[in-house]
């Protein structure tokens, strides 16, 4: 069994992990998912180490939410330094889905780019899984974004 984990936290304003889940079991029917929630973005990395090391997850998926001030940005690079730390020491994906608040000024915009994310992401992962190393080649240097629109390739 494929156990997948899925890492969000009490800070965000979206429940993103919602999303991410539904496009995990709708499209990856077979895998254990093991929800984890974290008070804030820094306890994050220690969240994915402990899925991966104690659950035996094969990948994981974190959903952080950067509130719009310099100490948020800070916390957020330390956040991802720790996440880019664990891959390189597990060898597995950890699929990282951040919303910044400052991404847009009007709630309702920002929900969607929020549920986008999530679930974009989540499907890379799906296919990650699936398909391994190979399975986003077909989609490089196209452009493609989670949570906004797609911007395309620059014309040749």
């Amino acid at each position: 069994m494929i156990k997948i984990g899925v890492v969000d936290t009490t800070f965000s304003r979206v429940d993103m992990a919602r999303y991410a889940i539904k496009v995990i079991q709708e499209n990856l029917p077979e895998a254990k998912i093991i929800r984890y929630t974290v008070p804030g973005i820094k306890d994050i990395p220690v969240a994915a180490r402990n899925l991966i090391m104690n659950e035996g997850c094969e990948a994981v998926i974190t959903l952080g939410w950067v509130g719009a001030k310099q100490v948020d940005k800070y916390s957020y690079l330390a956040m991802s330094t720790g996440l880019i730390i664990l891959q390189i020491m597990t060898g597995k994906h950890i699929i990282d889905v951040t919303v910044h608040e400052d991404e847009a000024d009007n709630p309702d915009e920002l929900l969607e780019i929020a549920k986008n994310r999530a679930m974009e992401h989540a499907l890379n992962l799906v296919k990650l899984i699936r398909h391994g190393r190979e399975a986003l080649t077909r989609y490089a240097g196209q452009g493609l974004r989670q949570g906004r629109p797609d911007v395309g390739p620059l014309k040749m």
